[in-house]
């Protein structure tokens, strides 16, 4: 079956299927994807029906969307092409049933994701923005930051979520190791500026 499913006529759905599985991997392990903003909500008042007709209607969360969605593109790919290899003796050239199979996963995951959406009521959108990251401690995680050689490092917002940022001190002289907490206070563009919590600007008058 595993063979079958890497041949070319199947090609589309393994690659939706590796996709999806991507997808919950990242999402589980915690990397980071909460500050690229995909987990938004789409307000479905904004396009009326169209977006109620997609799934989106209902405060569905988009990577939730998506995955639901990668899944039925999967499983209708699959049916047909048995389907036809059942009746036909042979699986259709991808590019027929791609098209096809896609038509059937866009009803197909309208109704998951409506279903996914009624089963989780109380769904609040953790989204920060970038800037929201500013006035927040971390921790550096690995390397030592310098400037112009920003270090990896993890802050949790105000939801709990962890989010892993570029960081230099603000100070340009200094040099903050792995392990160190920090404060953010300012960012430019991708990188973070912070101070050690040992630093003199942070202690009491």
């Amino acid at each position: 079956m595993l063979a079958q499913f890497l041949t070319t006529p199947y090609l589309p759905f393994a690659l939706a299927f590796v996709v999806m599985i991507g997808i919950g991997l990242i999402e589980a392990l915690g990397l980071g994807l909460g500050h690229l903003d995909l987990g938004t909500h789409v307000d479905g008042d904004a396009s009326g029906g169209f977006l109620d007709w997609l799934g989106l209607g209902e405060d569905m969360p988009i990577l939730i969307w998506l995955t639901s969605l990668l899944a039925c593109f999967t499983m209708a790919g699959f049916a047909i092409q048995q389907t036809a290899a059942a009746i036909g003796g042979a699986a259709l050239p991808w590019w027929i049933a791609s098209p096809a199979a896609f038509a059937v996963a866009i009803p197909l995951n309208t109704v998951a994701a409506n279903g996914l959406a009624r089963i989780m009521p109380g769904f609040e959108t953790t989204v920060v923005s970038a800037d929201d990251l500013v006035r927040l401690r971390g921790t550096v995680l690995e390397g030592t930051a310098r400037r112009a050689s920003p270090a990896r490092t993890k802050v949790i917002d105000k939801h709990g979520q962890a989010h892993f940022i570029l960081v230099e001190p603000h100070d340009a002289s200094q040099a903050i190791a792995a392990g160190e907490t920090v404060l953010v206070v300012r960012r430019e563009g991708p990188v973070y500026y912070v101070l050690p919590d040992g630093d003199a600007l942070l202690r009491p008058i």
